[in-house]
């Protein structure tokens, strides 16, 4: 009898044994540090280029290289580039893939039914994302210490740039198809970092929406901010040209800012915030 107890002894230990190796092998791949990390959107890959090992990410999207969307498109040459697309992707052997949260749905679908991790992060809204999302990408790819560094030292030159807005100059966001931003945006945020006044949550936008022409020149505001123009020729971006707009610049400033500085939430946005600083500076000398 104690020869069969010993032996059940046994077999339910070879049993634990066994549940904790599936347990082992079951846990999620997120524990494990990747080795070769892909990414397929434009801010995945500005942020994985600041904070990935050295030989740990192997591809960015092509967007990266666009030295009018990407604020790190020099560093983004030393990269081989891809399309986002899943077959492409696939071929890379990546152990990680980082997109965007309108990233294809099929592609990422389709990437993690192969077996693929795949993170997907949300455009940022405010500064606080643009901590979160550093945080997030240090998580995904297992370099912690290195996200918790940058954050400290955004915030350090954060607080070195801020400018109080309550008493600031007004300034309008405002671009093709007569297009703004109010002050929940992240766009919002810089330029009340900067120490402007936003027209265009003075006018009711809290996030983005149309500024109608008739509203921005009774507004009168004391720096209207657009976008780099692109290439070609569009109907939308007429609306910049208008001579009520063109004769608005007679008792206001006008200034186009590099759209790469303010697209994604990286650490980037502090050059945005320092060229606006230098705007408001001029306009109040």
């Amino acid at each position: 009898m104690s020869g069969f107890v010993r032996r059940s002894e046994r077999h339910k230990g070879w049993q634990a044994l066994a549940l904790a190796a599936a347990l082992m092998l079951a846990l999620p791949a997120a524990a494990e540090v990747p080795q070769r990390v892909v990414s397929i959107n434009l801010c995945t890959d500005q942020l994985a280029m600041l904070l990935a090992a050295p030989g740990q990410l192997v591809s960015v999207s092509n967007l990266a290289r666009d030295p009018l969307a990407s604020a790190m498109a020099g560093q983004a040459a030393a990269y081989p580039e891809n399309h986002g697309l899943a077959e492409e992707v696939f071929a890379l052997r990546p152990d990680l893939v980082l997109a965007g949260t309108y990233t294809s749905p099929a592609t990422t679908a389709l990437l993690r039914r192969l077996g693929v991790r795949v993170e997907t992060f949300a455009p940022a809204s405010d500064m606080d994302a643009v901590r979160a999302e550093v945080l997030a990408m240090g998580t995904a790819l297992g370099r912690d210490e290195a996200a918790r560094a940058m954050v400290a030292q955004f915030d350090a030159d954060l607080a070195a740039l801020r400018a109080d807005p309550a008493t600031g100059p007004r300034a309008a966001l405002y671009y093709a198809n007569s297009y703004s931003l109010g002050d929940k945006t992240l766009s919002g945020q810089i330029l009340a970092a900067a120490g402007f006044r936003n027209v265009g949550a003075e006018a009711g936008l809290s996030i983005g929406g149309t500024l109608p022409l008739e509203v921005l020149i009774l507004a009168r505001p004391d720096l209207v901010i657009s976008g780099q123009r692109y290439p070609g020729a569009s109907r939308s971006e007429e609306v910049l040209d208008h001579p009520a707009l063109a004769a608005l610049g007679t008792a206001s400033a006008r200034a186009a800012m590099a759209d790469r500085d303010w697209i994604c939430g990286t650490p980037y946005v502090l050059r945005a915030v320092r060229a606006l600083r230098a705007a408001r500076d001029g306009l109040t000398e």
